[in-house]
C-alpha cells in the first residue's frame, strides 16, 4: 500500500487537474461523497440525527461542505460551523460548494472570531456526530485561536467524529500533534494514505482509516512515485519463498551470531535461536571464551565457537581474525546482542565492519560501539543492516531521542541514504529505510512488546532471512512484520502485557503460516478483520 507525503499528494492533485483536465470540483465531490459512505459504514444510518460539520476556509472545508450536502439529502439534521464569514472564503472550489448549501435545510454558523462561539454554544452542545473538516494536510504550525477552541470542544463532547482526510491538528508527514488535534473515531482519507496516518501518535488519533478513491488516474501516481509503503500481510506472503521439497540445511543459509558478555548471555542466545526459527539452515554463535559453556546450554540447535576475550570476559579486538575466518561460507553475520561496549570490543567492531565480506546485521551494543563513528559504515565492503531503537538511533545520528521520535521517517531515511545502509528503526510503527531512499512502515506489533530481549529476537529474524537469500530490503520489512505479528498473536492469546521475547520465538513459524492463510481470506490490507474486535486499540487501514 502506497503512503504519501502532503507534497506528493498535492502534486498528484495538481497533475490530475492540469494534465488530465479533471476539475478540482470533481475531485472534491468524489471526496465528500466517499467520506459520507465511510461515515455510514462506521456510524450507521444518520437520518434524523444531528451532525455538526466543523469547516475551515480551505479545501478541507470544501470537502466538508460536500459532506454536509449529501448528509442533508439523506435525512440528517446538519449544522455547518464555518471558521470564517462569507468574505473569509477565498474564490475556488470550496466557495462554490459553500454556495450550494444555501438552497438546503442546513443551519450555518459563522465563527469568524472567538466571541462568536458564545452565540452558538447551544448548537455546539447538541450534535450527535461531528465531521472534522477544519484543517487539511498542509498544516505545520501549532493550532491556535478559534481553531483550537473548536478542536477542544469536539474532543470534549465525547461524540463520534469522522475526520476528513486527516484529523485537524495532525502533521500529515510526521504524525506529530501541532499543539492540539482532533481525536477521530474514523478517518476518510483521499487518494492515498498519508505518513501521518500510519506513524504514532497519528495512528492513535485517526481511528479507523479508509482510503477513498477520488479519481486520480493511475498514470499520475506512477509519474509521481511515492517512496514510502505500508508493509502488509499480502506483501509479506508475496515475498515469502516456498522451500523446495529437496532442501537440506546446507542450502538454507548459515548465520554467524557474535555477541554476549558477562550478564548478557541471553541476548546472544535469543538472536541465535531466532535465526533458526526464521528458517536459517545453520547457526553458529561466537562468544567470549569464558561464556561458551553457558551459551552451549542455551542454544540446543546452534553451534558455538569461543572467541578471544579480555580479562573482564568481554570480546577482545584479537577476535577479529577469528570471526573473519568463521564467516567464510556464512551468508550473514549478526553483531552486537549482549556484546558490551568495552574499549577492546569497540576496537573489534571498528576493525571488523570494514573487513567483513558477509552481509552484517548490527544491533544493540554493536550499534553503540560504532555510534561515534558512523562514517565507518560507509567503508563497509558488504551490505549493512542496522536495527536501532530510538535511543541508539539518536546516538547514531548525533541527536536526541525526542528529535528521532518527532520525525522517525525523515531521520531514518536520511541516515540510510547518507551512510548507504539499511535501517530498521524499532518502536511503534517500525520504520525500514534503505540506501535508495525507499521506506517501509510496519503496522504490526503492540505495546506488550516493550520488554527486554525483543530487539535481540528481531536481529536474529533479520539475519535468518538474509541468510536464506532474501535481499536486505526484503529481509528488513518481512522480519519487522513477522516479529510484530507474533507479538499480536501472543497479545490475543496470553493478554496484552506479560508475554516474553522467548515466547515470540516459540510462535514464529506458526504465525508466518497464519499470516499467509488469513491474508487470502479477504481484500482488506491492514489490520485484518480480527483487529476491530480486539481489546487492543489499533487502527484499521482499508481500501
Amino acid at each position: 500500500m502506497i503512503i504519501v507525503t502532503a507534497a506528493e499528494m498535492q502534486a498528484m492533485d495538481a497533475w490530475t487537474i492540469e494534465t488530465y483536465g479533471i476539475p478540482g470540483r470533481v475531485l472534491m465531490e468524489n471526496a465528500g461523497r466517499g467520506a459520507v459512505a465511510v461515515m455510514y459504514r462506521y456510524f450507521g444510518d444518520l437520518a434524523g440525527r444531528r451532525v455538526g460539520i466543523a469547516a475551515g476556509k480551505g479545501n478541507n472545508g470544501g470537502d466538508g461542505f460536500v459532506v454536509a450536502r449529501y448528509l442533508c439529502q439523506q435525512g440528517a439534521s446538519v449544522s455547518v460551523f464555518l471558521m470564517a464569514d462569507d468574505a473569509g472564503l477565498p474564490p475556488g472550489d470550496a466557495l462554490e460548494n459553500y454556495r450550494l448549501l444555501s438552497g438546503l435545510d442546513i443551519k450555518i454558523y459563522k465563527l469568524a472570531g472567538e466571541e462568536s462561539f458564545s452565540a452558538c454554544r447551544p448548537a455546539l452542545a447538541h450534535q450527535d456526530f461531528w465531521v472534522d473538516a477544519l484543517l487539511g494536510t498542509g498544516l505545520t504550525s501549532n493550532v491556535r485561536g478559534r481553531y483550537k477552541t473548536m478542536i477542544d470542544h469536539i474532543n470534549r463532547s465525547g461524540k463520534p467524529v469522522l475526520a476528513v482526510d486527516l484529523p485537524s491538528g495532525l502533521n500529515a508527514d510526521t504524525g506529530r500533534v501541532c499543539g492540539t488535534s482532533i481525536r477521530a473515531h474514523a478517518t476518510a482519507t483521499f487518494g492515498f494514505a498519508k505518513v501521518g496516518h500510519v506513524v504514532y501518535p497519528g495512528t492513535d488519533l485517526c481511528g479507523a482509516v479508509t482510503v477513498v478513491d477520488i479519481g486520480i488516474p493511475a498514470e499520475v501516481s506512477a509519474a509521481i512515485p511515492a517512496n514510502c509503503r505500508l508493509q502488509t500481510a499480502e506483501r509479506f506472503c508475496a515475498d515469502r519463498k516456498v522451500r523446495p521439497p529437496e532442501s537440506h540445511k546446507g542450502n538454507n543459509g548459515h548465520v554467524l551470531v557474535v555477541g554476549g558478555s558477562p550478564g548478557k548471555t541471553g541476548a546472544a542466545a535469543m538472536a541465535a535461536n531466532a535465526a533458526m526459527r526464521a528458517g536459517a539452515g545453520l547457526v553458529t554463535l561466537g562468544c567470549p571464551w569464558g561464556l561458551n559453556p553457558v551459551l552451549e546450554t542455551q542454544v540446543m540447535e546452534a553451534m558455538t565457537s569461543p572467541l578471544p576475550e579480555t580479562a573482564d570476559g568481554m570480546l577482545d579486538a584479537a577476535a577479529v581474525s577469528r570471526v573473519l575466518a568463521l564467516s567464510a561460507g556464512k551468508q550473514c553475520l549478526a553483531l552486537g546482542p549482549g556484546m558490551g561496549t568495552a574499549a577492546e570490543t569497540r576496537q573489534f567492531m571498528h576493525q571488523l565492519v570494514p573487513q567483513s565480506r558477509v552481509p552484517m546485521v548490527i544491533d544493540a551494543d554493536g550499534i553503540n560501539c560504532i555510534a561515534g563513528n558512523p562514517e565507518l559504515l560507509s567503508r563497509a565492503a558488504a551490505p549493512v543492516i542496522l536495527t536501532p531503537h530510538p535511543g541508539e538511533m539518536a546516538r547514531l545520528a548525533d541527536t536526541d531521542t525526542a528529535a528521532v521520535q518527532a520525525d522517525r521517517v525523515t531521520i531514518a531515511r536520511r541516515f540510510a541514504v547518507d551512510t548507504g545502509t539499511h535501517l530498521v528503526l524499532k518502536g511503534a510503527a517500525t520504520v525500514c529505510a534503505h540506501p535508495d531512499g525507499k521506506v517501509s512502515i510496519n503496522p504490526s506489533g503492540n505495546a506488550g512488546m516493550a520488554s527486554g530481549g525483543m530487539g535481540d529476537v528481531l536481529t536474529g529474524i533479520v539475519a535468518g532471512f538474509v541468510a536464506q537469500g532474501y535481499a536486505p530490503e526484503t529481509a528488513c520489512r518481512m522480519a519487522a512484520y513477522l516479529h510484530g505479528a507474533a507479538g499480536d498473536h501472543l497479545a490475543d492469546c496470553m493478554g496484552p502485557v506479560g508475554y516474553l521475547a522467548s515466547d515470540i520465538l516459540e510462535v514464529l513459524p506458526a504465525v508466518a503460516v497464519g499470516v499467509c492463510t488469513d491474508s487470502n481470506q479477504g481484500a482488506d490490507s491492514w489490520p485484518l478483520k480480527t483487529v476491530e474486535n480486539s481489546p487492543l486499540r489499533r487502527p484499521v487501514m482499508e481500501k
